[in-house]
């Protein structure tokens, strides 16, 4: 089933527009957002994102391909794992030089790889052997300790830990882990469905049962406690993205991929670590699928959201959101401060872009 997901999730998106269209201000005087194309001259699918800078920037996407910017998108190197043919939907970099990138699918399918020089060099460092487990997405604290979540296995949700930056993983109990619940799982859209903070927190959210959920740790993935949430669920509806501004206000966005129509009770936000989320109003809330989102280092409260059919920008918390792009990203990731600090977007047909302000 997760397989026939994945494959509907990835027709879907190719059906949507890629064109850019003018900014629009938020707000009477507000800033104006636009995304300008970064040319890769690729064809690949992009939903593995990882902004370092305004100039530097990974995307890792279909046919195994991996690809890195040094000058914010002039050029594009292909710095791809050779020989490798597999569907890779999220990439974390630390820099320039060392990176991580994730390999979806059922069993084997489902591998991490390393490089620390740039790409010249490529180290499998996780390969899946239970023909249950599939991967979604991968996350780091910090350059030692990350987390990698698989859909459920017996029930629960599986996770994979490193202490040394990506080169080695294992397994962890799950024992503090709750329940899954019926047909949960995690969406594995833009890299986003599971998240880590500050120390050793994380949080991954799910889709799929008959309700949402985000799950919350506080020990770098030993133990869980999962909050309901109250934005829509299905077969192919759920929380596909999760964005924390720090380590008490976040935002959730999602819908429903298989539909065309509005995302219904597509995103929310939370004040408290995850404890508890709150409905966004139909009437602010992005009015499609949102696949991705991110916060935007040095505001106060802007957050972005990307999906097939657009991009949206919040300046309250996520509280309410205005569409600013109708172009055709699944993934977003913001980086930086001050002359450094950079927006990157990424989706279908070697798509990536950088963002631009105009106040």
């Amino acid at each position: 089933m997760k397989t026939l997901r994945i494959a509907a999730l990835a027709a879907g998106v190719l059906l949507a527009t890629t064109q850019l269209v003018p900014a629009q201000a938020v707000g009477q005087h507000g800033p104006k957002y636009q995304w300008e194309v970064k040319p890769t001259g690729s064809t690949s699918q992009f939903r593995g994102l990882a902004a370092v800078s305004k100039d530097v920037a990974w995307v890792a996407g279909s046919n195994g391909q991996v690809l890195r910017t040094l000058d914010g998108g002039k050029k594009w190197q292909n710095v791809s794992p050779p020989g490798q043919t597999l569907l890779f939907r999220d990439v974390e970099a630390f820099d320039a030089k060392r990176a991580v990138v994730l390999a979806i699918g059922n069993g084997e399918d489902s591998r991490i790889f390393r490089t620390a020089d740039g790409g010249k060099t490529w180290a499998e460092a996780f390969r899946n052997t239970d023909p249950v487990a599939f991967y979604d997405c991968l996350d780091f604290n910090n350059s030692r300790n990350g987390l990698a979540l698989s859909d459920p296995v017996d029930g629960k949700f599986r996770i994979a830990a490193t202490s040394d930056g990506g080169k080695s993983w294992k397994v962890q109990p799950t024992k503090g882990m709750p329940a899954a619940l019926p047909g949960e799982f995690a969406f594995a859209a833009s890299g986003t469905c599971l998240v880590a903070g500050a120390g050793r927190t994380a949080w991954f959210a799910t889709g799929g049962g008959d309700r949402p959920r985000v799950f919350r740790t506080y020990d770098g993935g030993r133990s869980w406690k999962v909050t309901d949430s109250p934005m829509g669920s299905g077969e192919a509806a759920g929380i596909f993205s999760l964005s924390f501004r720090n380590q008490l206000h976040g935002v959730a966005v999602g819908g429903d991929f298989a539909t065309e129509g509005d995302a219904v009770k597509g995103a929310s936000y939370t004040s408290d670590g995850g404890r508890s989320w709150k409905l966004v109003p139909a009437d602010k809330a992005p009015k499609k699928y949102r696949s991705g989102s991110a916060y935007v280092p040095g505001t106060a409260k802007t957050f972005l959201a990307v999906g097939p059919t657009g991009s949206d920008v919040s300046v309250d918390g996520g509280r309410s959101w205005t569409q600013f792009d109708s172009g055709n990203y699944d993934s977003v990731e913001c980086v930086g401060h001050g002359r450094q600090a950079g927006c990157w977007a990424s989706g279908a047909k070697g798509l990536v872009s950088r963002l631009s302000v105009t106040r």
